[in-house]
């Protein structure tokens, strides 16, 4: 969301609290890509490393600081969640990108005193293609195990700083295991994913199954800490052991099994890919049964839908079905969604709409995919998202989205998905609530969510009715500082008492500007 519309004390106390450290400043449990590069360094010969969230800096870094690695996910807000947020609600930075701002101010500081090399490097660092921070000495990009220790070392060993490395692609049997522990149990067991849609980042990243040896080392390192939930890291965990995209029944089934084994108890997974579920539905439900997904309930794994128009698909992901054709492509979505959902999985299904070429009849054909689904009664999210020429993609072409040049029906689109997703929640809302202990705590949770639902469903109909235009109405809100805080507070209580739409007070609203981009 745009840093205007969120307080600080909400970011900071509530939606992105400050990381629990030690006595060291090192980060407890840290995001499983540091928790690699980290031992990476380790094994290369480079002992005083430390893993330190921003908030410490400033304590951990000193004389002898060397080098500082920073790693970004979204630094500037040019995600495809971020834009369309930005987007939709009056443009202007998002948090992403203030928080990136403010660690720059806060390493240059340091460095001026310190005179110690910065490297970025992490998922989002494809944004610096667009903005490169001043701050930053070497930008790398790709894969660390193999090269980051390289640089780090020429850095120690007083050689000149190149300003880009591009990290080579690792070999699995050079890719060492994590040595403590990572945020929420996170273990890497696939990389990269083979299917070479157009518009994805992952695309160019070779495909490799982790050795089930090294994924237990990276357990048994994450519950001798105390955690005892395991987060799989993967692109598609049913390509868990898979060869030529053919799902390896035994293989998927036995990594859970693993895991269960262990003492692993609540099993989440990141992405799985609607082909391979419907090739193989059993695989899904044996996995589910072992993790016991009904359980634990709330696993909403991110499943790529993208289109529901078939020349979309054939120009922009022609692999994406296989081993199904493109025009099965919506039976494919029916079909894996009744399959998860009988294991015990609410898919977060996301779009990709917006491409240069796309007209209203795609968007027709996608809307026509999602009543079908609607239809069908799936427990599932549906999101659409604009489309992003990351960097590394090969779309990196292509402009960036902007409001005024999106297809006239994304709006209806947008609208029929978060109406989907507000019902569901709601016909949820039971069993999300239910562990809460204190039985009055669940009324007045149920209640709010109902009456800020109803609100919610009225703020889309307004993006429909205006398409999009109402985003113009948001762009000079400043819900910020002590005052800010009272009026979000004064606008969610009304319209969740109320029921009412969520209108903007004339008094918050400036002259809006003519165009509204996405991101920074």
């Amino acid at each position: 969301m745009p840093t205007r519309l969120v307080p600080r004390t909400f970011m900071d106390r509530l939606l992105a609290p400050a990381v629990r450290t030690n006595r060291s400043h090192e980060a407890i449990a840290a995001p499983y890509a540091l928790r690699k590069v980290e031992a990476a360094l380790v094994q290369y010969g480079i002992n005083d490393v430390a893993v330190v969230p921003p908030e410490h800096l400033s304590e951990a870094i000193g004389a002898r600081t060397r080098v500082v690695g920073v790693t970004a996910h979204d630094p500037f807000g040019l995600s495809p969640v971020s834009t369309k947020l930005t987007m939709m609600f009056g443009g202007g930075p998002a948090w992403n990108a203030t928080y990136f701002a403010e660690l720059g101010e806060q390493l240059r500081a340091l460095k001026a005193r310190y005179h110690f090399r910065i490297v970025a490097g992490g998922p989002g660092i494809w944004q610096t293609s667009y903005i490169r921070p001043d701050w930053v000495d070497t930008i790398f990009q790709g894969e660390g195990e193999i090269d980051f220790p390289l640089l780090v070392s020429s850095i120690l060993s007083g050689f000149p700083v190149p300003a880009t490395v591009q990290g080579r692609t690792v070999p699995v049997d050079q890719i060492p295991s994590i040595i403590h522990r990572s945020r929420i149990g996170e273990v890497q067991v696939t990389r990269g994913c083979p299917r070479g849609c157009e518009f994805c980042s992952i695309t160019p990243e070779k495909y490799r199954t982790i050795p089930l040896d090294a994924i237990r080392r990276e357990i048994a390192v994450n519950m001798a800490a105390g955690e005892r939930n395991v987060e799989i890291v993967t692109d598609d965990i049913l390509l868990y052991g898979a060869k030529k995209l053919r799902t390896n029944h035994d293989a998927a089934v036995s990594l859970i099994q693993t895991i269960k084994d262990m003492g692993g108890e609540n099993i989440g997974f990141a992405h799985v890919s609607a082909p391979a579920v419907q090739e193989s539905p059993q695989t899904i439900l044996d996995m589910g049964h072992v993790a016991e997904w009904d359980k634990y309930r709330g696993l909403t794994p991110v499943v790529g839908l993208e289109t529901g128009s078939t020349r979309v698909f054939r120009k922009y992901m022609p692999a994406k079905s296989f081993p199904f054709k493109p025009e099965q492509w919506g039976e494919v979505i029916l079909g894996a969604t009744v399959t998860m959902n009988e294991a015990g999985i609410d898919p977060c299904y996301t779009m990709t709409i917006g491409f240069p070429d796309e007209t209203d009849k795609d968007v027709e054909e996608s809307m026509g995919l999602v009543q079908r689904m609607i239809d069908q009664g799936a427990r599932a999210y549906i999101f659409p998202l604009p489309v992003i020429p990351i960097s590394t993609t090969r779309i990196r072409g292509n402009p960036m989205p902007e409001l005024e040049h999106l297809p006239e029906r994304y709006w209806d689109l947008l609208t029929m998905c978060w109406k989907w997703d507000l019902r569901l929640t709601r016909r949820m809302l039971p069993t999300i609530v239910g562990r809460m202990q204190n039985p009055a705590a669940r009324r007045v949770t149920e209640y709010f969510a109902e009456r800020l639902s109803t609100s919610l469903e009225r703020v889309f109909d307004k993006f429909q009715e205006s398409h999009g235009h109402v985003a113009y109405t948001y762009r000079q809100i400043h819900a910020t500082g002590v005052s800010g805080v009272l009026k979000s507070l004064f606008f969610l209580i009304q319209a969740s008492v109320r029921g009412a739409p969520l209108e903007t007070p004339a008094s918050w609203i400036e002259t809006p500007a003519h165009s509204l981009g996405g991101g920074a």
